[in-house]
Formats: structure tokens, sequence, C-alpha cells
């Protein structure tokens, strides 16, 4: 298979659950992804907890910036996975769409961010390897 799955994370504000999925998805992936995420109401900044709640597992997303949802994102996708974006999200024929039930990480402090981070791992880890399961040796 030649094609590389295209994956698009979307929630409001694009400051935690969809910034933590991407970055999760990408250092899991090593390539073999192409990770997106964005947000029907972007915030200014991605959530602090959030930030060193990834800096613990070694993934930094310290200059991530919340970034808006574009038609052309959505359209180039394989996959969008939305988290609490409700009807804003788009949705497009012959898209794979999957919504993940997931607390949100706003306002929160680093010890309600980690079991929110540690579910999103779970699921991001599942659907890789779905997307490209890896080889038996």
């Amino acid at each position: 298979m030649s094609h590389v799955p295209e994956v698009l994370f979307v929630c409001v504000h694009n400051a935690g659950r969809s910034q933590m999925a991407a970055a999760l998805l990408d250092h899991h992936a090593q390539g073999r992804v192409v990770v997106r995420s964005a947000g029907s109401a972007p915030a200014d900044q991605v959530n602090p907890a959030v930030v060193e709640a990834m800096d613990e597992l070694g993934i930094d997303i310290s200059k991530e910036f919340p970034k808006p949802l574009t038609d052309e994102a959505a359209r180039a996708s394989d996959v969008l996975i939305t988290m609490g974006c409700g009807d804003v999200c788009p949705v497009y024929p012959g898209k794979r769409y999957l919504d993940w039930a997931l607390d949100d990480p706003a306002g929160r402090g680093l010890d309600a961010v980690r079991p929110i981070r540690d579910e999103i791992d779970r699921r991001v880890r599942a659907l890789l390897e779905e997307l490209v399961p890896r080889s038996s040796p």
C-alpha cells in the first residue's frame, strides 16, 4: 500500500485533546501517518497542563498552537476524529468519522489531565494498529 493515511483530530479549542492526540499519533506512527489537528473555535494557546502532561512522556508540544479547522484539512483527511465539536464539524462523503467522547482538559490541572492523556494514548495506539499494522517478523 503506497497511500499514507491522513488523520485529522478536531475539538473545539484545539488546545487540549486534539493536540495530545495529534502529538501521540505522530510520535507512535513515526512517519507512517500524516497527522493534523484543528479546532472549530481555536483558543489563544495550548493548555499549559496539556503541554506539561505530554512533556512527562518526552513529547514536546510547547511550540504548538491552536489552528482553525479548514475545509482543505478536512478534505485531505482519510479519517476525521472529533472530540466534542458537535455540529460544527464538517461532514464529507467518503470520509471515515470517529467521535471520541473524552473529558475536556480545559481549566484542569495536571493530575486531571494525565488520565485524559492516557486514554487518548490508548485509543491512538489502537487506531494506528488499524491504519498501518506492523508486519509480523
